[in-house]
């Protein structure tokens, strides 16, 4: 198998994708070799991931899923510590390959960490049947992107040049000048097209410093004449002068979700002069065709006590939308009859709010691929699908919201809601917020999944009025394209996060067909 070295690894999509890839006779072609990630909350769920894929697609063992099955946000922590120690006890040699391959480990200045690094990837590039190998990741994005540089202008003294952040992807590049991969994967949000560093494009120095990594790195390779062709994953051409011929647009590649992301592949001069070939296009995949399968759920209440968090307690706090003015005065009739029509549907459902382990009967997508992709039937349930609590205020919002977004094919605009359930916020009426509260429409591809949505659900809002809440961690997943039984570790909070900063695996899989593509045309034998 081709070794992949996965840096800024995350929970691990970019992995997932890569080693989820088979050949044409059904064999595992890329083997993660080594994922480094500083987040604690995410190098947990990538280990858990890397424990995973040590045993055969259909053997993983049953204790997997017990640990899933028991695993609630309500447990203590030193309760789920326990179940994954004896989980990980009980099967030691791929714990250990798994502890091996995943590093919890920021990436930075520290020349310990540095050499700890740089041994174990000659160790695994240096056996004698290694035939070529490459590198994966993307460098944190805050510094670039638009909305972090929107809020660091905020900051008092702050400047770019200053924050550590703009400075990250040379930690690729050290692994890259050091260490010289055959090829390699960068991805970044699209905001980095338009960042400055000096006055100058961030975007333009990075293309050049990744074609002349030993140049850039000077402290490792003064006359070095290490050098790579950059090429976009969607033309043809490694001297594209245009930097939108980066952005992959992953709602046109089959991933239910338009989320445009900088995407760029390396090749070392002396590897290979193969073009490689680009992505290929692929039928829109819709919110519902990915979503409509799982339970339904209802929202929890906030600002309230567990005792009150009942379904009846929630079904009346629902209910007293009818008792606002607009209820009986709007001016649109048919939704408010929609609305209503809702509230009878809803009252006849006793939803739960889900759970850690919600089970549920295993069932099949219209689409094979999807199913295929997406469900195993071991798991017998949901993970991660527990819907949040919501005030009541934001309660009449989505539900409106929803029903607007099912007559009208979009979301209301802010100024499209009644003024009762507009947010009592001196901006809210500025013009500036019209998008504030945004349904994800079921015959389309959602929105880009961000990890915004741990703050709140405004953004993220579920199609059905009769659900009426925001979207769980295990819908969000599945946008992002995430197999059912990956598991995310960490509080909701967490995992909202770490789901946010993906790379879509169903996209890198795509990614990893170009790569061994490249290869087989240009090694003799794999």
């Amino acid at each position: 198998m081709i070794p992949i070295i996965d840096i800024f690894a995350g929970p691990g999509g970019l992995g997932e994708g890569f080693s989820s890839y088979t050949d044409k006779n059904g064999e595992q072609v890329f083997n993660i070799a080594l994922s480094v990630e500083k987040d604690i909350h995410a190098h947990s769920t990538l280990e858990l991931r890397s424990f995973f894929r040590k045993f055969p697609q259909g053997n993983v063992p049953d204790e997997y899923y017990d640990y899933i099955r028991e695993k609630s946000l309500e447990s203590s922590p030193g309760i789920h510590k326990l179940l994954r120690s004896e989980l990980f006890e009980k099967y030691p040699d791929e714990a250990r390959l798994a502890h091996q391959e995943a590093w919890h480990a920021e990436l930075g200045n520290d020349k310990t960490l540095n050499n700890k690094m740089d041994t174990r990837i000659k160790e695994i590039i240096g056996s004698s049947d290694i035939k070529c190998w490459g590198m994966i990741g993307g460098p944190p994005c805050q510094a670039y992107s638009v909305i972090g540089r929107s809020r660091n202008k905020g900051i008092t003294g702050y400047t770019v040049e200053k924050d550590k952040r703009s400075y990250l992807y040379r930690q690729y590049l050290r692994l890259i000048a050091q260490h010289k991969p055959d090829f390699f994967i960068m991805e970044n949000v699209k905001g980095m097209l338009s960042a400055k560093l000096n006055g100058k494009s961030l975007f333009e120095k990075i293309i050049y410093d990744l074609k002349h990594p030993g140049k850039a790195i000077k402290d490792i390779d003064k006359i070095s004449t290490l050098e790579y062709q950059i090429y976009p994953l969607i033309q043809n051409s490694s001297d594209s002068t245009k930097s939108a011929d980066f952005v992959v647009e992953t709602e046109h590649y089959g991933i239910p979700q338009a989320r445009h992301r900088v995407i760029l592949i390396g090749i070392r001069n002396d590897f290979s002069t193969a073009v490689p070939k680009t992505l290929k296009k692929k039928k829109p995949v819709t919110v519902k065709e990915v979503l409509g399968d799982l339970p339904e759920l209802r929202s929890g209440l906030s600002r309230g006590n567990k005792e009150n968090n009942t379904y009846d307690r929630w079904l009346e706090k629902v209910w007293e939308i009818v008792d606002l003015d607009w209820f009986a005065n709007g001016a649109d009739k048919g939704l408010i009859k929609s609305i209503k029509m809702t509230l009878e549907k809803i009252s006849e459902k006793n939803l739960k709010q889900g759970s850690e382990y919600f089970p549920y009967p295993a069932t099949h997508f219209p689409d094979k691929n999807i199913s295929s992709w997406y469900l195993d039937q071991k798991l017998e349930g949901a993970c991660n699908h527990t819907s949040r609590s919501h005030m009541v205020s934001d309660l009449h919002r989505y539900l409106y919201a929803a029903s607007f977004a099912e007559k009208y094919g979009r979301s209301p605009l802010i100024s499209e809601f009644p003024d009762e359930l507009i947010p009592a916020h001196k901006n809210a009426r500025s013009g500036h917020f019209n998008d504030r509260f945004r349904v994800q429409i079921a015959d389309r591809p959602s929105v880009t999944v961000t990890s915004h949505i741990s703050k709140d659900g405004h953004y993220f809002i579920h199609y059905d009025p009769v659900q009426c809440r925001s979207l769980t961690v295990r819908e969000a997943a599945r946008l992002q394209t995430f197999p059912d039984n990956y598991f995310f570790e960490g509080s909701r909070t967490q995992q909202y996060i770490q789901v946010g900063n993906a790379v879509p695996p169903l996209l890198a899989r795509q990614i990893a067909d170009v790569v061994y593509d490249l290869v087989n045309r240009s090694v003799s034998e794999i």
